[in-house]
């Protein structure tokens, strides 16, 4: 095994693979990142082209137990004992691994946390052998997806359509929503 990232500014953070116990916080974190009021906090809201939830217990749990993943979570332990501050996805699928369910606290967004979060990923993802580590942004974030390329991802030019109808991943407040594949060779 790897050490950890080097977590430069944010020497602090701690890494861990979620466990069941922490379903209600990550749900809580990640709608507290994306939507409604309370996302407004942070610069990754969603709450102008979505209503409704991001996520659910369900579909957290289902990504904990998902074949070939891990719903990675950082902790703050010196600044912020036991509180889960960020997390992601990481799913093994063929040369590539997937990064999803991204998320950081609104409040320490901007502080180095995300960066570390991302540079962690990568690192796992090197472990795990893979090529390239993919995501999907929704293509009308175009500063969230300017964010991702000045960290070396690139548009691969691939979109997958919003999934209208499955309340599931929210309520589109447009009608052009559809998912921007970025990628990053590792």
């Amino acid at each position: 095994m790897l050490p950890p990232a080097n977590l430069g500014d944010v020497p602090d953070l701690t890494f861990r693979d979620a466990t069941f116990s922490d379903v209600d916080t990550l749900v809580a974190l990640i709608e507290s990142a994306y939507r409604g009021d309370a996302s407004r906090a942070g610069w990754t809201t969603e709450a102008d082209l979505l209503a409704g939830q991001r996520t659910d217990p369900e579909g957290v749990r289902e990504v904990i137990t998902a074949p070939g993943s891990r719903l990675l979570v950082a902790e703050q332990p010196a600044a912020r004992p036991g509180e889960i501050v960020a997390c992601c996805q990481l799913q093994k699928r063929e040369a590539y691994v997937y990064f999803g369910m991204f998320s950081v606290s609104p409040t320490l967004q901007g502080a180095g946390v995300g960066k570390a979060v991302m540079a962690e990923a990568e690192r796992i993802a090197r472990e795990w052998g893979a090529e390239e580590i993919r995501m999907t942004v929704i293509r009308q974030r175009e500063d969230l997806i300017a964010f991702y390329e000045r960290r070396g991802f690139r548009r691969t030019g691939r979109f997958e359509p919003f999934p209208y109808g499955d309340e599931r991943f929210g309520l589109p407040l447009r009608d052009d929503l559809e998912f921007a594949e970025l990628a990053k060779a590792l």
